[in-house]
């Protein structure tokens, strides 16, 4: 047993106040070489420092007081087949300077426990796992209130003793040496410097809090105080206060539990002052470390996992991958997670379809036989478990895994029947006679599933086609191509199904995937159909009336029905033919005429009926062509019709042609000749030949008078026999400038008119623009009179604002009978002056004084009233100024300084209330008065 390995960096200096010295071998290493002058080691030592501190040399022998407590770090053997009270597997030893009294030891498994010799047994019996069982043995020292960890492995073995390995003692504390120069004068001290090993802390200890980890003391606390503390995270950084050190003592605790998945190590710097802040040692590295524990399941990336497999797949073919991620530390088995399948719904074929590789979350198949038609899906639940997958000890998490069975195609279509049949009537397309189903247990509306049809046989003409269904997968076979009952009565067709995916390798078409359909078909009365159509026939025209042209006949396509045919004219625009209706012959109903407006391009176009007597009847049309040959049956037309020319030759001449209504070879070159008779025209005119068509017309004298000559030309066509046709030609002879064009004076002399002619319409023309300018001057005086007539009364003293005088042009059913005369304004006012007082026209003031009226009683008498309006309509009868219509006439006009205040002044020879209502049955002429006295007294 090797006692106390420690690596520093420099001597330090122990306290000497500990118990009797001990002699303490120093060595470098496992592999290094050993110093002579040390004593042989038993073996060679496991470090339990971190590699990165450096090994003390052989010269640095040492005596030391004290060592603190250390674990065995060399394996040991126990049985691990099962464990008993009574069987001591493992003994834990410790040494200190005072052996092994006061230690007490504990572990972390209920199945074990620890004897105060440090003896581990189990407490009770139990199975050992297949694989190896960590625990963890804790050691505490109440006199010094350390604590020291260690892990222990037992590892399962092939042979009768399986190893128990006890791991490298954690090495948590390491209290500050002071080490002393051994030399031949004494010790002496050397300069002093501070390491302190990594401190291991486990997470999640119970406490109690807070819980001493190391103890930091200098040499110099016996000369001087010392006060210790502590900087870094987890001190005066956050998070705060994890870590407190005793500033006197120098004892540095942790506050509460640790956990390290939220911090795994915290590096912390110790510091040595005096009591006047001043250092007094070299500040030394606390590194600390968070010891794992399994305090945290496998998580799964998700709860649900799909994946898919074709089935059919052979064993071991990938499905998926699940993957668990554990918090704790991966590098122990905290951390390392398995994987196992715990159920399969359904277990079917097997209970075991698929397997999980333990390490990666791999699924695999592991049997043959998954076939979607029978399941097609399965529901894996997979468990993750760490501590290396150890059920026992390890801490578990579970997922689902969705795996869906996709679909190959195994299974090829089938016909339901191995024979069909339809019918279908003739000429009729794109008409489904038959469907076709078939059977196909692949996944439904995928290419494994979709058929496609195939004629094989059976149709060389290519009659049919066969669609496909998208929603029930049938096959509808449908008419592309009409069929005739006559040619073919019935079509024996062999059809193959198939899938759009090309089956699975193996896997053979089925003898059901072929099938035969019988399609009958059935005859129908058929239209009779001209076979010639469009029938051209070529003739000449002008052929007389009953010529028989052509027989235009109509066949019947239904050769086992006795049917007649009977034929009618459908379109014959100039109604030049006739049909027999038995037999179809054609002749002429009248002159067939080439220069038709019915002729296009020579050809006249008709069209024909031919109709059957089936049931129903049927009916076909047919069109006749005729290409009418051109005969010289119409003479040339002389062109132009009028014309003009010099008096005086030679200044210019008339161009001549001629229009055919034939075509070539009946035209031209045509012949301009001259009539004999009379024979003025050769003796004032003459014509030369320019060409086939054209001719020029000139005078053959050397004056001929102004005016308009009609000059008789004969031409003549080149036809066989040759048409000659004599036109007139109006000619004006005029007097023409020095460029050859009629003056305007000469144009009018050609015209015919003398001078006096001339100057007798152009005074015409002057008297009728006076009079109308007279009119228009008559018209606009008159309308400013009528504008500027004054008005009897002004506005301002008009109280009939209510009434207005509008232009009518006719009078009542009274006032029809009136002199026209008086509508004429008189010549003087005596008129006027002499007119009865009291009376006077609404477009007209009075002249003359104004009479005074009496004063009209307040309550008038109806009988008054009466007189009074009859006085004054006798004398607007009698006014001859007044107009012969009804117009609106002023009463007892008043004026300015009159006695009357208005009519209410009239007196009346009644008293007392009078009921005016009865003016409402006068008319429409007191509808005023009865307005006016009908509701009472004015105001």
């Amino acid at each position: 047993m090797v006692e106390g390995f420690f690596y520093i960096k420099s001597k330090l200096v122990l306290d000497s106040a500990q118990s009797s010295p001990a002699e303490l071998w120093l060595v470098q290493g496992e592999g290094d070489s050993w110093d002579q002058s040390v004593p042989e080691a038993p073996h060679p030592a496991v470090p339990c420092i971190p590699a990165s501190l450096h090994p003390i040399t052989a010269a640095s022998l040492v005596k030391i007081k004290c060592l603190k407590l250390v674990f065995d770090c060399f394996p040991y053997h126990a049985n691990l087949t099962h464990f008993s009270p009574l069987f001591l597997s493992v003994l834990v030893k410790f040494n200190n300077c005072a052996g092994n009294k006061g230690v007490r030891y504990e572990t972390n498994s209920l199945d074990f426990k620890v004897r105060a010799d440090g003896t581990l047994f189990a407490a009770h019996h139990l199975q050992v796992p297949s694989k190896q069982l960590i625990l963890v043995v804790t050691a505490w020292d109440p006199q010094s209130l350390g604590t020291w960890e260690a892990m222990v492995s037992l590892h399962p073995s092939m042979g009768s003793s399986p190893v128990v390995s006890l791991h490298p003692p954690l090495c948590n504390y390491f209290f500050p040496l002071m080490l002393k120069h051994q030399s031949a004068n004494g010790l002496r001290r050397q300069k002093r410097d501070w390491v302190i090993p990594p401190i291991n802390v486990p997470e999640n200890s119970r406490g109690p809090f807070p819980q001493q980890l190391v103890r930091i003391r200098s040499d110099k606390d016996k000369e001087i105080h010392i006060r210790y503390s502590i900087t870094g995270v987890g001190a005066d950084q956050p998070p705060m206060e994890v870590f407190n050190i005793d500033p006197v003592s120098g004892r540095m605790y942790v506050t509460r539990p640790m956990d390290r998945e939220e911090r795994a190590s915290y590096h912390l710097r110790a510091h040595a002052v005096d009591m006047n802040g001043n250092k007094v040692e070299n500040p030394i590295d606390l590194y600390i470390y968070v010891i794992d524990m399994n305090d945290n399941r496998p998580e799964f990336i998700n709860q649900v996992y799909n994946g898919s497999v074709d089935e059919g797949s052979k064993p071991g073919t990938y499905v998926m991958t699940v993957t668990a991620n554990d918090a704790d530390d991966a590098t122990t088995a905290n951390g390392m997670v398995r994987y196992r399948i715990v159920t399969q719904t359904p277990q079917s074929p097997s209970q075991n379809m698929f397997t999980i590789n333990s390490e990666t979350g791999d699924i695999v198949t592991v049997a043959a036989g998954l076939d979607r038609e029978k399941v097609q899906q399965y529901i894996v639940i997979v468990q993750a478990t760490d501590m290396e997958g150890n059920l026992n000890y390890g801490l578990s998490n579970t997922a689902t895994a969705i795996i869906t069975v996709t679909d190959v195609n195994d299974n090829p279509p089938e016909f339901t029947t191995s024979t069909y049949s339809g019918e279908v009537p003739e000429n009729r397309v794109e008409v489904v006679v038959a469907n076709l189903t078939v059977l196909d247990r692949d996944q439904p509306h995928s290419p494994n599933w979709n058929a496609i049809y195939r004629i094989i046989s059976g149709d060389p003409s290519g009659h049919f086609t066969i669609r496909t269904d998208p929603v029930t997968n049938e096959g509808m076979v449908t008419v592309v191509k009409a069929v005739d009952y006559e040619m073919n009565r019935a079509f024996m067709l062999t059809v193959m199904v198939s899938n759009q995916a090309p089956l699975a390798s193996g896997i053979q078409m089925s003898f059901q995937s072929t099938a035969g359909v019988t399609i009958s078909v059935t005859d129908v009365n058929e239209a009779p159909y001209f076979p010639t159509n469009h029938k051209l026939i070529r003739l000449e025209e002008g052929v007389p009336t009953g010529t028989v042209l052509t027989t235009f006949s109509a066949v019947d396509p239904d050769r086992f029905m006795q049917q007649a045919v009977r034929y009618s004219k459908l379109s014959d625009p100039a109604n030049w033919l006739n049909i027999n209706a038995t037999n179809g012959q054609i002749t002429t109903a009248a002159v067939l005429d080439r220069e038709s407006d019915y002729i296009k391009n020579n050809v006249y176009e008709a069209t024909f009926l031919a109709a059957d007597n089936g049931i129903p009847p049927a009916s076909g049309t047919g069109t006749l062509q005729i290409y009418l040959i051109d005969i010289n049956d119409n003479a040339p037309e002389l062109l132009p019709k009028e014309a003009q020319i010099c008096e005086k030759p030679n200044l210019n001449v008339i161009n001549i042609t001629a229009a055919d209504a034939d075509i070539d070879p009946n035209v031209g070159p045509f012949v301009f000749e001259l009539p004999s008779v009379p024979s003025a025209v050769r003796k004032n005119w003459t014509i030369s030949r320019l060409n086939g068509d054209y001719a020029q017309l000139s005078l053959r004298i050397m004056y001929l008078e102004a005016g308009v000559y009609d000059v008789p030309i004969i031409v003549t066509d080149s036809g066989n026999p040759p048409l000659y046709n004599t036109s007139v030609i109006k000619v004006k002879v005029c007097p023409c400038d020095e460029n050859g064009d009629c003056t305007t004076i000469g144009a009018v002399a050609a015209a015919g008119l003398g001078t006096g002619a001339i100057i007798a319409i152009l005074i015409c023309i002057i008297i009728l623009l006076t009079m109308v300018l007279l009119f228009v001057v008559w018209m606009k005086r008159r309308e400013k009179e009528r504008h500027t007539k004054q008005l009897l009364i002004d506005p301002e003293d008009d109280v009939r604002d209510n009434i207005l005088k509008y232009d009518e042009e006719g009078g009542g059913e009274e006032d029809q009978d009136y002199d026209l005369s008086q509508l004429q304004q008189p010549e003087t006012m005596d008129h006027v002056l002499n007119k009865t007082p009291g009376v006077r026209r609404v477009d007209e003031r009075p002249i003359g004084a104004e009479p005074q009226y009496p004063i009209r009683p307040v309550i008038p008498h109806p009988g008054d009233i009466g007189d009074f309006i009859n006085e004054g309509l006798r004398a607007a009868d009698n006014d001859p100024t007044a107009p012969p219509y009804d117009s609106l006439l002023v009463f007892d006009y008043e004026g300015s300084g009159s006695t009357a205040g208005s009519v209410s002044s009239l007196n009346s020879s009644s008293s007392g209330d009078q009921d005016y209502d009865y003016l409402n049955d006068w008319g429409p002429r007191f509808k005023k008065l009865a307005d006016m006295y009908g509701g009472g007294e004015e105001d």
